[in-house]
């Protein structure tokens, strides 16, 4: 490496590896001070790590598989609570296609993991036991009884077999779907990944606002605008939530939000919300349109996708460059340091 690392764990080094100051003829005084006439010359420095290497592991999560079953959990956990509202409030379309829309969903986010996993039965290894303090296994009870009930009602939804048991099962799955929509934030945010753990307040309400989108942009393609007024409602508010969340998660964690802004996952995210705000804006305008409803609710749905990539491909990023590891940690430190002297003043 040009320029080598002074010492082990040091965190910067000098770009040409010359010298800190250029003298003009004068020697150092002793004790470290600057004889009359040397000028400092301080050259442009980078960032870097001992030997230059990763200083937290890159997660081994496979896309686009983690970032489809994000996507798919929630809008899947939203469209049960859709269809509950749906079923309450007498729209049998409305409850018909948000049903369809949490089964499929709940069956293909499985069928995302397990692939993610590699082999099935390690999502079987997972039931084994339950750690409270694990959002992965919790997330894994969570997931396993909706996948059941949801499934099951879409199935005696799609064949018309014993409606109580198909309002039961719906029931079920709008309890358990709020939590499946929410708890992947929490997921993400308990890593060690910078930026999101970082995000850990924000993450969930972003996953769970655009699972809202998603599962009432979804609905409103499919179901005719006069049942589909709690489509629009859900899709509208989950928009303006996801909107206003992401802006702190880009902007309130300073040198870790830059993954969000530079590169693929800049890109990812910039077009999610542009999707996001243009279907929400759409749904208000011409949402009682059919032809409004159907470009409202793909723009929605779109835009909760890219959510989901952009999100998980900025963490991705922010493993790879060491500075998001230790300059928070130093300012973090630099932090505790001055509200302990000023404790100690006071």
């Amino acid at each position: 490496m040009t320029g080598g690392i002074t010492s082990p764990g040091a965190g910067w080094r000098q770009a040409d590896g010359g010298p800190a100051t250029q003298r003009t003829g004068k020697k150092r005084r002793r004790g470290g001070g600057r004889g009359r006439g040397e000028v400092a010359m301080v050259d442009d420095v980078e960032f870097t790590s001992y030997y230059g290497r990763q200083i937290v592991k890159t997660p081994v999560w496979k896309s686009p598989d983690v970032p489809l079953y994000l996507f798919l959990g929630g809008a899947a956990g939203s469209s049960s609570i859709l269809a509950a509202i749906a079923d309450l409030t007498d729209r049998p379309k409305l409850t018909r296609v948000s049903r369809y829309t949490a089964g499929v969903g709940a069956i293909l986010s499985v069928v995302a993991l397990v692939h993610d996993l590699g082999r099935p039965e390690r999502f079987l290894h997972m039931l084994r036991v339950l750690k409270p303090t694990s959002p992965l296994s919790v997330g894994t009870y969570i997931l396993s009884p909706f996948s059941a009930a949801a499934g099951a009602t879409a199935a005696v939804e799609l064949l018309g077999w014993f409606p109580r048991l198909k309002r039961f099962g719906g029931v079920v799955s709008a309890i358990f779907g709020g939590p499946l929509a929410t708890y992947t934030g929490v997921l993400l945010a308990n890593t060690a990944v910078p930026s999101w753990h970082a995000a850990y307040k924000q993450l969930p309400y972003v996953f769970g606002a655009s699972g809202m989108a998603a599962g009432g942009g979804i609905s409103m393609i499919f179901v005719p605008v006069d049942e589909a007024g709690p489509a629009r409602k859900m899709a509208v508010a989950g928009a303006a939530i996801e909107l206003a969340v992401v802006h702190k998660v880009e902007n309130d964690h300073g040198i870790v939000s830059e993954p969000f802004h530079e590169g693929r996952p800049g890109k990812l995210m910039q077009a999610a919300k542009t999707c996001t705000a243009a279907g929400a804006g759409l749904t208000v305008v011409a949402g009682r349109t059919r032809l409004g409803a159907i470009a409202s609710g793909t723009l929605l749905a779109a835009g909760s996708l890219l959510t989901r990539f952009g999100v998980f491909e900025a963490g991705i990023a922010s493993t790879k460059d060491p500075k998001y590891v230790v300059i928070p940690q130093r300012e973090r430190l630099a932090a505790g340091t001055n509200e302990h002297a000023s404790t100690i003043t006071r």
